[in-house]
């Protein structure tokens, strides 16, 4: 059994299901304490479960990553519960599909809050804790949307953009740290939120078929397994780095 996390605390967000509980599951299968945080709680001890079921260690920490003094809370309780950290994994997030017209202010900020005030906030309190280690990552879930336009979805694209500057930033600055930054952008995962990208009234299904959503589907695990190998020692050169995973639908 690989052992690439012995000894290291990792926070992953969007815990509760998806990539996220794909990513808690395999990182606690190679040795981190995992912290676990969501706004779903069940979710959140379902994962626990599991993961206290094979022997590991686990801490449930319930928050909203679009609040920045929640976000700052969670990475004390998590310093303060394994004294250390190591890596934080941003993968919490959500969207939809409507014309950009009828996009209300409220949905907009509810999308940019998780999606991409939720990595900041989250990373701009790990990083004093991440750069007191000889080595450290965050990995971001960006997504497809951050690269290529996708209609009926500008918040969400707008939202992965972000994630997807922000990462590079990130890494640029704190390069001579020790600390890495980079970012993964899937197409279609089968996880819960792919449910909420239904077509809006009268798309065009010429602009449906560009989103690559349907037959190529990923399976979270796929993604936690590249999330881990960007987070461990074998992937140390690469930094500031936004990885498709898309079946080759932003090659050309």
């Amino acid at each position: 059994m690989s052992t690439r996390f012995a000894d290291k605390t990792a926070i992953v967000t969007g815990a509760a299901s998806g990539i996220g509980r794909a990513t808690a599951l395999l990182l606690a299968s190679e040795g981190a304490h995992c912290v676990l945080t969501d706004i779903a709680e069940a979710g959140l001890e379902e994962t626990r479960s599991e993961i206290e079921a094979s022997g590991a260690p686990a801490t449930v920490v319930v928050a909203n990553v679009a609040d920045r003094e929640s976000c700052f809370a969670t990475i004390e309780r998590a310093v303060h519960a394994t004294g250390r950290l190591d890596l934080l994994c941003n993968i919490a997030g959500l969207g939809g599909m409507q014309h950009s017209t009828e996009v209300e202010e409220a949905e907009w900020r509810r999308v940019m809050g998780v999606n991409l005030d939720g990595p900041f906030f989250m990373s701009q309190a790990a990083i004093p804790h991440l750069t007191a280690q000889r080595k450290s990552a965050i990995v971001n879930v960006a997504s497809v949307a951050g690269l290529i336009g996708q209609a009926y979805c500008a918040a969400y694209c707008a939202s992965k953009a972000g994630v997807v500057s922000l990462t590079r930033t990130l890494a640029v600055e704190y390069a001579k740290t020790g600390l890495r930054v980079n970012c993964i952008c899937p197409g279609g995962v089968s996880t819960p939120i792919l449910a909420s990208f239904a077509a809006p009234s009268e798309a065009d299904p010429d602009y449906l078929g560009r989103l690559g959503l349907i037959p190529k589907i990923t399976k979270p695990e796929e993604v936690a397994e590249t999330i881990a190998f960007l987070a461990c020692d074998a992937s140390r050169s690469i930094n500031g780095v936004s990885l498709p995973m898309d079946f080759g639908l932003t090659a050309g």
